[in-house]
């Protein structure tokens, strides 16, 4: 890989590869032990878009690894309007080792990537969020479930981090229910490409199908940053797509829950499932720093049989 732009610049051999890694990352963490395998090596953080764990989990990353980031918010580079996205990318080029950027648009990291010399990773964008992907389906692999038999329903809205868990989870094999309210359906596009994977895409409009023998239950907010002028409609439209006990029941008994994070406690999940013995969404959140970590080490060039 050059860049990680999307969860569908991956290859199967890559997943796996970095899953490897970041379970052997997570292991030396817990023992107290660092790798230095990028030491003298520097990232420009662009956030356009507030963050908790992405902007934590990736220096926090960089430290671990004996690297460092340097954060660089919208008002302070005016990336687009004070300054065009190819010189900002020229000019990092120029002084760091490779750029992460939480934008709004799509077009700014494509735009990045493509001026730019030293890689790009996606840290959140309106079509895809990878990084979470990947984190989550490690979380899933250090369980040990069965990708190619595992039957995973999203239910809410099509969303970006919809996007990059179909293409991954297609990737990987695993037949991917999607439960969406109508016009609020993923990207035809991604719909396409994650159906020529290896495992299967369905669409439904009702959430207890979704959830009928599911073996992950998998939600994210229903009004994203952005969104908030379409408050009151988005919570009638998404009203019957709730994860609650209900859609839990009808999973399979050993069936896990899933949220990117945050959550709108009360909307798109219930306190009950969120806090309940299914849910395993801050195993997903530490995971982010160990799957990220993995990610630097692949795109810079860190001795990945080494760590």
């Amino acid at each position: 890989m050059r860049h990680l732009l999307s969860a569908g610049d991956l290859s199967h051999d890559d997943v796996l590869r970095l899953f490897r890694v970041a379970a052997e990352l997570k292991q030396q963490l817990k023992a107290g032990r660092h790798s230095s395998a990028l030491a003298g090596r520097t990232l420009a953080l662009i956030f356009e878009k507030p963050s908790l764990r992405t902007r934590v989990t990736f220096e926090v990353g960089l430290i671990q690894l004996g690297g460092r980031g340097v954060y660089l918010s919208s008002g302070e580079i005016g990336m687009g309007s004070r300054e065009s996205v190819p010189d900002v990318a020229r000019n990092l080029s120029r002084w760091v080792d490779g750029i992460v950027a939480r934008v709004y648009s799509h077009a700014t990291v494509e735009g990045l990537a493509r001026h730019a010399n030293i890689p790009v990773i996606n840290g959140l964008s309106d079509l895809e969020h990878p990084c979470q992907a990947v984190a989550d389906f490690f979380t899933l692999w250090e369980r040990g479930i069965d990708f190619a038999t595992a039957r995973f329903a999203w239910i809410g809205d099509g969303n970006n981090v919809c996007h990059s868990l179909m293409l991954l989870g297609g990737l990987l094999g695993c037949t991917m229910v999607i439960c969406c309210p109508e016009g609020h359906d993923p990207d035809p596009r991604i719909l396409r490409r994650a159906g020529r994977s290896g495992g299967g895409i369905a669409l439904t409009r009702d959430p207890m199908e979704a959830a009928r023998d599911a073996d992950v239950l998998y939600t994210d907010v229903w009004i994203s940053m952005g969104q908030e002028a379409e408050r009151e409609q988005r919570l009638e439209t998404f009203s019957r797509y709730q994860l609650s006990d209900p859609l839990v029941a009808a999973a399979k008994s050993s069936a896990l829950v899933m949220h990117c994070l945050p959550a709108h406690r009360g909307e798109e999940i219930t306190d009950a499932v969120l806090d309940g013995p299914r849910s395993i969404v801050l195993d997903q959140a530490e995971n982010r720093l160990h799957a990220q970590k993995a990610i630097l080490l692949e795109l810079l060039g860190g001795p990945l049989d080494d760590v």
